[in-house]
């Protein structure tokens, strides 16, 4: 009966920049508890290469090809969805991007572009989801945040602005649809080894660091999300609501 509660057969969920990282993990981990994914990205062939992946583990996928910046593109595509194929259970708003700049050198146009990516998707994708889940009284809406949501590093301020943001758009929309069956919850991922780190990963001297400050001592590997974004999108965590939840090896807990 208890792991029954994590079972999501019958669900259907969407993830944003799923084609590779920490979004293609999560499709996976989703697809192993039983749902059915639907994998989002701009490149069509990225897409197609994961979507194959998946249907060779057994899993029904589907893919819609869209800037998750673009709020009409998005608008579209989820009403589009939701029309001809069927409702979205789940959603797991994880596009995102980095960039790594000195404040004083910081490009206006990079700071732009992270708003647009880290923020301004969260609400086009949440909005037009969401829409749709008022209607039918019930949903999951999971917001990938990060370590820089608690904290703060030198050379990324305004990457560690827009996580901020996510966690407190989090709390919002848990607030404002809370009493419509609908769960917003955060995952807040630490360091892990991803494509969006590489550059970190190949700095010997960062990734001592990270091994020394993080009690866990290493890297995290993105099959290690699977477990907070199944139970966010779960029978198991009905009463759970507004949290951010770290997987970040205890990097928060300690000094």
């Amino acid at each position: 009966m208890t792991l029954e509660m994590f079972d999501l057969t019958g669900k259907r969920a969407l993830i944003t920049g799923s084609s590779q990282g920490i979004g293609f993990a999560l499709a996976r981990g989703l697809a192993g508890a039983g749902a059915e994914i639907v994998l989002n990205g701009r490149d069509q062939s990225k897409l197609n290469t994961a979507a194959e992946i998946l249907q060779g583990d057994g899993a029904k996928v589907h893919h819609l090809t869209f800037d998750v910046t673009d709020h009409k593109a998005v608008r579209a595509a989820v009403d589009g969805f939701e029309a001809k194929v069927g409702s979205i259970d789940i959603l797991i708003n994880n596009a995102g991007m980095q960039h790594r700049s000195e404040l004083h050198n910081f490009p206006a146009d990079a700071f732009e572009r992270l708003l647009q990516t880290n923020v301004a998707s969260v609400f086009h994708v949440g909005q037009a989801v969401a829409r749709h889940m008022i209607d039918r009284k019930q949903g999951k809406i999971i917001n990938i945040a990060s370590v820089q949501t608690a904290l703060a590093r030198p050379g990324i301020a305004p990457y560690t602005a827009t996580k901020g943001a996510v966690g407190g758009f989090t709390k919002s929309v848990a607030a404002e649809l809370g009493s419509r069956n609908i769960r917003c919850n955060a995952i807040a991922p630490g360091y892990f080894d991803t494509p969006l780190n590489a550059a970190l990963v190949a700095d010997d001297e960062f990734s001592a660091w990270l091994a020394k400050r993080t009690p866990a001592g290493r890297w995290g590997e993105v099959q290690e999300l699977v477990g907070a974004a199944v139970f966010l999108s779960s029978a198991a965590s009905t009463f759970v609501n507004g949290h951010t939840l770290y997987v970040d090896g205890g990097i928060t807990a300690s000094l």
